[in-house]
């Protein structure tokens, strides 16, 4: 019996964790775009275009997560020190989208040739170095069971 818990357990994390993986996908997506955008048709620099990006692909997968992924731990509110508390740990994983950003765009000419294709490798080495960081806050700091009252 203990070990079907810890199964049930494991199995509810994987559950979670490919929820938020295709969240992320759909944010992703959209952090991609408007980084694309802001970089190759604005001329924006990679910082500002970076983080313009993030902030709205963060967004939405706030709005996405909590009511799919976190939908039992939210009650599928929206609530504004959730949405804090989600973007001050996003914050961690921006630190960590944006330096692997910095350090890929250096590395990317060693591997591929075209300009463009390097500027995208580097953003999507990015995206995988963020999603680490930003599952394992929301699983264990944003969206951890709330106790009941008496508990």
């Amino acid at each position: 019996m203990i070990m079907f818990d810890k199964f049930r357990a494991r199995l509810g994390l994987m559950k979670k964790a490919v929820s938020f993986g295709l969240v992320g996908l759909v944010n992703t997506g959209l952090d991609f775009c408007l980084f694309w955008i802001a970089v190759q048709e604005f001329g924006l620099p990679l910082i500002p275009a970076n983080v313009s990006s993030w902030l709205v692909a963060v967004s939405g997968s706030y709005v996405m997560n909590t009511f799919f992924t976190f939908a039992a731990e939210s009650g599928r509110k929206l609530r504004w020190r959730a949405y804090a508390t989600f973007l001050a740990s996003g914050v961690l994983g921006l630190v960590a989208n944006t330096a692997t950003l910095l350090a890929a765009v250096k590395l990317m000419p060693l591997l591929i040739a075209n300009e463009s294709g390097q500027l995208a490798a580097a953003k999507l080495c990015a995206i995988g170095a963020s999603f680490v960081v930003n599952f394992s806050l929301s699983h264990f700091v944003v969206f951890r069971p709330r106790r009941h009252a008496g508990s």
